[in-house]
């Protein structure tokens, strides 16, 4: 299997599909890059490469004890953009690796990076407080990291359930969604698992969006029950200078992974890389 080194000599993981211009995938938590492999052939079958890749102490990737915070996790990205020399870097990434998009353009810029896709991702800045009231409680935060303390396989079973949007009527969430679900959060290390929710938590990515100076789409959907519209995707498209901002009616927070807005989404992304 593919890997590159970090420059702290953890070794990543990546997938690398087809041929042409680069599509780089950052996954969301507590996943890996194989959240991505619809996308990743579809990008693949149409004349791009797909490159998605295990964030560090997620999947395949090294499960250090320290390193999960988003200087590092963008570090780890510029590693892998680096190494393989990627450049005209299409970046696409969901949740939580919008703050790792965000933040490793806020730290390396864009000179290899010609577009970015930020699907119902967690910047400007999730917690809640007196500049951002529409954020999430501390409490919630503070309950996800005891319930993966707890007992952390059947937290991922409950998760499951928001993640989709399948304790919705009229939902279109399979068994398949959620048991690809449980099976990506096993693999996460569960040290990674609890410090990633201080950093997606509490993580302030609003400097990083005013560094964007290359087309943006921000998708979201506005019945997310993870990362709420009002607080990230409402913001975030106001924040960079050059954005798309498209929202999804009834869309949850895993809908690139549901059918119907799966197709959606696809067919959305592959309009925008080829624009």
């Amino acid at each position: 299997m593919p890997y590159v080194t970090t420059r702290d000599g953890n070794e990543i993981f990546y997938k690398d599909w087809g041929t042409g211009t680069p599509v780089v995938f950052c996954h969301g938590w507590p996943l890996n890059a194989d959240a991505w492999d619809d996308q990743m052939k579809m990008v693949a079958d149409n004349r791009f490469r797909g490159i998605a890749h295990d964030r560090r102490g997620h999947g395949r990737s090294s499960q250090p004890w320290d390193g999960y915070d988003f200087d590092t996790f963008a570090d780890d990205l510029n590693d892998l953009i680096t190494q393989l020399d990627l450049r005209d870097v299409a970046l696409v990434a969901h949740s939580m690796g919008g703050g790792e998009l965000a933040r490793y353009i806020g730290r390396h810029g864009t000179g290899r990076v010609s577009k970015a896709v930020l699907l119902a991702a967690i910047p400007p800045i999730m917690v809640k407080s007196a500049d951002n009231p529409e954020g999430t409680p501390d409490a919630v935060f503070d309950g996800i990291k005891e319930g993966i303390i707890a007992e952390r396989s059947q937290f991922w079973r409950d998760t499951a359930e928001t993640f989709f949007g399948a304790n919705r009527p009229g939902n279109r969430v399979t068994q398949g969604n959620k048991d690809a679900f449980w099976l990506m959060a096993m693999q996460e290390n569960i040290q990674a698992a609890v410090r990633c929710v201080d950093a997606f938590g509490y993580t302030d990515f609003t400097e990083d969006l005013k560094k964007f100076d290359i087309p943006t789409l921000v998708v979201h959907g506005d019945d997310d029950q993870v990362v709420p519209i009002a607080a990230a995707g409402a913001k975030s498209s106001k924040i960079i200078p050059t954005c798309t901002y498209k929202v999804y009616e009834g869309g949850s927070h895993g809908l690139a992974n549901v059918p119907g807005t799966k197709e959606r989404f696809n067919a959305d992304l592959l309009e925008f890389l080829r624009t």
